[in-house]
């Protein structure tokens, strides 16, 4: 495929992505809001995302991970090295060679998950008020280690193949079983209605993409491992990266369980609302990481470090941005979305004044995880990005417990947040000497320019904000950011920001077309 087709190809794909996950994302939005009205904020809400955790880390580390990580560019070195005709057969090589070892690896871990559900819920939140019902919901859970990890590897095969519809769909049947339980089941069950819905969805998962795989990859007649496989060498790095990661969750959770019961469940709604923007904006990498890949294994560096530096700027205007609404707008975000049913006016401030302060580590999280993939590319595993992860995890840890005592659950997500922008700061600074050659001066004044109109954005909806207070929270939050991203757009263009430009004249010729 020359650069002239893959370009319109992976706007297509773009297209494709975003239409079909940002459905699974607003289902997950639908889940969250139910699970806020169905169940509030309090002891038993904080006893099922403890054990959402195995779910939360379970994707991170074998779908956003390994599977991504160290699948897609396996499969994309042996579609690179394929003659025409040949992509199907290297593509069952793999399969071949990786599957069988994949699948038995994560049985065992899901067994394990399952069996050491007592011992996992008192290590990652001792002071839980009911981990009995931590634990319940937890073996329920613990399913996923094993569907997530297949539903990862057939999606991986398929982006591979620059298929990425089917695997755009995982968000949306992971979503639909979730709520089609709490929907039957909540009267009856609770919140163990939930940790079900989770596991019945993670299948689904699997299921929604099956049809494709086959179609577009099919299985191996031999299942002999005659081919390249996943070592525990090249594993390793990725776990250890990925579970640092999410270790600032773990750090979370343990904290917040010896503060007020609910307080966990504030800081898990908070960061969820501040990840929907973080969401969009990672939607581009997902699409071109294959091409990223493709380009690091060809030895072109010149159009990786074009395509890196594409997506960063990207990446940056459309966090910037949202974490100036969320800054400006929080408490009119949280009461649209959150406040009803169970959730009570306490729980949005609660809610609202830790989303404010999430808000300003977003910049952190989405340049992690554009970063991270460049460094997973090519053969050779490295292990520097387990170590720029595990400095940053030394700094939440430090200001988390050194500030919870007296600032609370405020100290936790402030944490937070300093700790992912130093990865983002030490991955940025070693992609240049060991991946690809990033221009740190390009990036470092695009950032500035998106920087000095999301200030500017957001003081201008913090401004309208007082003027609408009163207003219904919908048409307050709606009414924001529509002015948010008037400013940005303006003031980007007026700061010479050529991001802003690209974008306005793209979404143009979109409508134009349209019409």
């Amino acid at each position: 495929m020359t650069a002239t087709e893959t370009r319109p190809a992976l706007m297509r794909a773009a297209v494709v992505t975003v239409v079909v996950t940002l459905s699974g994302s607003a289902l997950g939005l639908v889940r969250d809001l139910l699970l806020a009205r169905f169940f509030g904020a309090n002891g038993g809400t904080d006893a099922f995302l403890v054990a959402w955790t195995v779910p939360e880390t379970a994707f991170t580390l074998v779908v956003e991970g390994a599977m991504s990580f160290l699948m897609i560019p396996l499969f994309s070195r042996a579609l690179a090295g394929a003659g025409p005709g040949e992509a199907r057969a290297a593509t069952r090589r793999i399969v071949a060679s990786t599957l069988p070892r994949v699948a038995v690896v994560l049985v065992a871990a899901s067994a394990a998950v399952a069996l050491g559900a007592p011992l996992l819920v008192r290590a990652i939140a001792p002071g839980l008020a009911d981990p009995a019902l931590a634990v319940t919901c937890t073996r329920l859970t613990a399913l996923t280690v094993l569907t997530f990890g297949l539903a990862g590897y057939v999606s991986a095969a398929l982006r591979a193949n620059h298929v990425f519809g089917a695997p755009a769909t995982i968000h949306l049947s992971y979503n639909i079983g979730i709520l089609a339980l709490m929907a039957t089941l909540g009267g009856r069950l609770g919140i163990v209605s939930a940790a079900a819905g989770v596991a019945v969805g993670s299948v689904l998962m699997l299921l929604a993409q099956l049809p494709s795989f086959l179609r577009h990859v099919g299985l191996p007649r031999s299942w002999r491992a005659a081919g390249p496989t996943v070592t525990l060498g090249a594993f390793a790095p990725l776990a250890v990266y990925t579970i640092a990661r999410q270790a600032q969750v773990f750090i979370e959770r343990f904290l917040g369980s010896s503060l007020p019961p609910g307080t966990i469940s504030h800081l898990n709604y908070a960061q969820k609302v501040a990840q929907m923007p973080m969401l969009v904006a990672l939607l581009v990498c997902t699409v071109t990481f294959p091409a990223l890949a493709r380009s690091v294994a060809a030895g072109e560096a010149q159009a990786a470090r074009e395509r890196l530096e594409s997506d960063l700027r990207t990446v940056i205007a459309l966090i910037l941005v949202s974490a100036a609404y969320l800054v400006a707008f929080a408490p009119q975000v949280v009461a649209a979305l959150l406040g009803h049913g169970e959730f009570t006016a306490a729980d949005t401030a609660a809610t609202a004044a830790i989303l404010r302060v999430y808000a300003f580590g977003l910049i952190g999280h989405a340049l992690v995880g554009v970063l991270s993939r460049a460094f997973y590319t090519g053969e050779r595993r490295s292990w520097y990005p387990a170590a720029a992860m595990g400095a940053g995890l030394a700094v939440t840890a430090l200001l988390a417990v050194g500030g919870v005592a007296h600032f609370h659950a405020y100290a936790i997500a402030a944490a937070n947040g300093a700790g992912i922008v130093t990865t983002a700061v030490l991955l940025l600074i070693g992609l240049r000497d060991r991946i690809v050659a990033v221009s740190l001066r390009s990036v470092g004044a695009a950032t500035a320019r998106l920087a000095v109109a999301a200030g500017t954005a957001g003081t201008a909806g913090w401004l309208a904000g007082r003027l609408l207070t009163g207003w219904p929270a919908l048409f307050s939050a709606a009414t924001g950011g529509v002015l948010v991203l008037l400013v940005f757009a303006v003031a980007g263009r007026l700061a010479g920001a050529d991001e802003i430009a690209v974008v306005t004249a793209l979404i143009r010729r979109r409508l134009a077309r349209a019409r």
